[in-house]
């Protein structure tokens, strides 16, 4: 186990993007509360991985505001090794309804599982102190709930995944996981209540949407002359040479472009005035990159002159991700049948996570230069790429499943596929946008006032003020 240091941020930063009001609300009543609420004690966080992934930057973005608010704020990340991270993406594809690789979820996983935390367990005990509030994300360290809880410690579990409609993965996943979690948790946050188990106590649930940084490397504001060249140097699109491409860091500090993409395509890089459709998730499966493919071949690709990008993280750089590698040796294969003018016309991009904010202004440039950003998930517990891209006033086409629901409403701020494995559904809402620019950018207008109106941190930070005190209340 080992801690992510972290900076403070802040409240007052968020003025360039908060409305006033709120902003107000936020520094006048919220913060104080939450400071007065807290006062003495620490707000340990505890998941899976520092880097890649919307778990890991959730935190990035609440975690320093709340330091800033006055609140002393901790991130620990479990270590385990390949077997642990297995089982656990196991559990996340069961709890979203897919078989996953079809494992057991027997009394060896058990074993193992408990036997990782356990390990776990005995450095954080020598972390938290009574007064603390532990505050568990995901299937990954639910396990350590009893042992905090033993210390006389409050315990919040936070799950980000889930499904509203139950089968039998998902029960299979909740019957492995209700044991550590049911006598020990004193406030369980949901993204939507629909994902909460029906054993889950009403008064204990509380339902909280993520929420993204306006001022982080990810989201800040990016002129033309950056994008293009940030995405000609990394190797995504075809530009002239130019200056060192410069972002801000969260600490106000400046950051280069200095690393490179893993590009996989035929021929020349698509021109700076290619359209370009373009899916950023990680590689897994239950982000349908190789349907994403397939559906813009099939569907748009012979009736416009776009180009596709499929991009994700290096592989190796995701430790709670066994499967990464695996889903993109696939698409990778899948890419390969391709006829010739179809694969000249589809790249696929192993984004440089070397240095985590760094990544995070490649991916900002992508959304920006998409003309058409894509998430066509077949699950998805909330999906804040789609967020995000809505905050940059991008032209969106997604899957109507899980909290994107609640994100985009169709034909309003965006495009829904209502099926998504309808590929043919998936090509006509993307070859519309393309073909009709001016609706594309009343779409993408649209959806960042949405992102602005409902997902920037103000709101998360009062939400979860209300959790943090009642769950100490409770214990």
């Amino acid at each position: 186990m080992f801690e992510v240091r972290l900076g403070a941020r802040p409240p007052e930063d968020l003025a360039v993007a908060v409305p006033q009001d709120r902003l107000r609300r936020l520094l006048d009543e919220v913060a104080p509360r939450m400071r007065d609420g807290l006062q003495g004690h620490s707000v340990v966080n505890i998941n899976s991985t520092a880097t890649g992934g919307g778990v890991a930057e959730m935190l990035q973005v609440l975690l320093p505001f709340t330091r800033g608010a006055g609140v002393d704020t901790r991130w620990l990340v479990v270590d385990a090794d390949a077997d642990f991270f297995a089982l656990t993406k196991r559990l996340h594809h069961r709890m979203h309804g897919s078989a996953g690789d079809g494992g057991p979820l027997g009394p060896s996983e058990r074993e193992h599982y408990e036997q990782v935390l356990h390990e776990n367990s005995e450095q954080l005990a020598a972390t938290v102190a009574p007064g603390d509030v532990v505050i568990i994300h995901d299937p990954q360290p639910a396990g350590l709930a009893a042992a905090v809880k033993s210390w006389g410690i409050p315990v919040v579990w936070r799950c980000h995944v889930g499904v509203e409609e139950q089968n039998e993965h998902t029960k299979g996943a909740w019957d492995f996981m209700r044991p550590y979690l049911e006598p020990y948790v004193d406030a369980y946050v949901f993204t939507r209540s629909e994902y909460a188990p029906d054993w889950v106590p009403k008064d204990r649930l509380f339902v909280i949407k993520p929420s993204i940084d306006p001022l982080a490397p990810k989201n800040q504001p990016m002129d033309a002359q950056t994008v293009v060249g940030t995405l000609g140097h990394v190797g995504i699109i075809d530009a002239p040479p130019s200056e060192p491409m410069m972002f801000a860091r969260s600490d106000g500090s400046p950051g280069r472009i200095r690393h490179f993409a893993d590009v996989i395509r035929t021929g020349p890089a698509p021109g700076i005035d290619s359209p370009l459709v373009a899916q950023i998730s990680r590689w897994d499966p239950l982000k349908d990159m190789l349907g994403v493919m397939h559906g813009f071949v099939e569907h748009v690709l012979d009736g416009t002159d776009a180009h596709l990008v499929l991009a994700g993280p290096v592989v190796s750089a995701v430790a709670d991700d066994p499967e990464a590698a695996e889903v993109l040796e696939q698409v990778f294969a899948a890419w390969r049948q391709l006829r010739h003018t179809a694969r000249s016309r589809v790249q696929l991009v192993c984004l440089p996570l070397t240095d985590v904010e760094e990544n995070a202004a490649i991916v900002n440039a992508l959304q920006r230069h998409a003309s058409v950003v894509v998430q066509k998930s077949l699950a998805e517990g909330f999906g804040l790429t789609v967020t995000e891209a809505m905050y940059k006033s991008a032209p969106i086409v997604a899957s109507a499943v899980g909290g994107i629901v609640d994100q985009i409403t169709d034909g309003v701020n965006g495009r829904l596929v209502a099926d998504p494995t309808d590929l043919a559904e998936f090509g006509a809402a993307v070859s519309g946008l393309l073909e009709d620019p001016a609706a594309a950018r009343e779409l993408g207008r649209a959806a960042h006032e949405r992102a602005v109106a409902d997902f920037l941190p103000d709101t998360s930070l009062e939400l979860w003020q209300e959790v943090l005190i009642s769950a100490m209340g409770r214990a």
